[in-house]
């Protein structure tokens, strides 16, 4: 007798019931999806609510943040680019970060969601962290890879996009 093999055969996405496994498959990306949503929703409150960050110049200000990486980043012409209005270069990153984590955690147009903060994530880590060395010690390149599935797979359970589409199936009068 072998214990250990399963001969019988699971489909790990479609269908109700199944075992563990093919629950665990289905919500495999919601830890994720909860992880950067709450972060990013964070990191956006925290930027907006911080009086010192939203500043041309000082101590902690979005301006002297992106002077001081100019020259160590991959593309120092973005740099230049948030240089010309450093605040609302921070506002905006401030206002995509909450829309982006909102969207994931809510699983609201979720694909975009996270292609947004995949594009905040690559170009924080072009600009701000990209002289860290070694490169892991930066956070923002594993943001960017943390995006990816998200991206692809979008937010297929507990989310308002799968509410949607569900109605919109029972609008149609069948699966589609």
């Amino acid at each position: 007798m072998t214990h250990g093999m399963r001969s019988d055969t699971h489909t790990p996405h479609f269908g109700d019931g199944g075992d563990w496994r093919d629950t665990a498959v289905r919500y495999a990306l919601l830890p994720l999806r909860i992880f950067l949503g709450v972060t990013f929703i964070y990191a956006g409150l925290d930027k907006l609510t911080d009086s010192a960050f939203m500043q041309d110049a000082g101590s902690g200000s979005i301006g002297d943040m992106m002077r001081a990486v100019r020259d160590s980043s991959a593309i120092p012409a973005l740099v230049d680019l948030s240089l010309k209005n450093p605040v609302a270069f921070g506002y905006t990153i401030a206002f995509g970060e909450l829309a982006v984590g909102i969207g994931t955690l809510l699983g609201l147009f979720a694909r975009l969601a996270a292609l947004g903060g995949a594009l905040i994530s690559l170009s924080l880590w072009l600009t701000v962290s990209w002289a860290s060395d070694p490169y892991y010690y930066g956070n923002d390149l594993a943001y960017l890879m943390a995006w990816i599935p998200l991206v692809l797979a979008g937010a297929p359970l507990l989310s308002m996009d799968a509410a949607l589409r569900s109605r919109r199936r029972q609008r149609s009068g069948g699966y589609r």
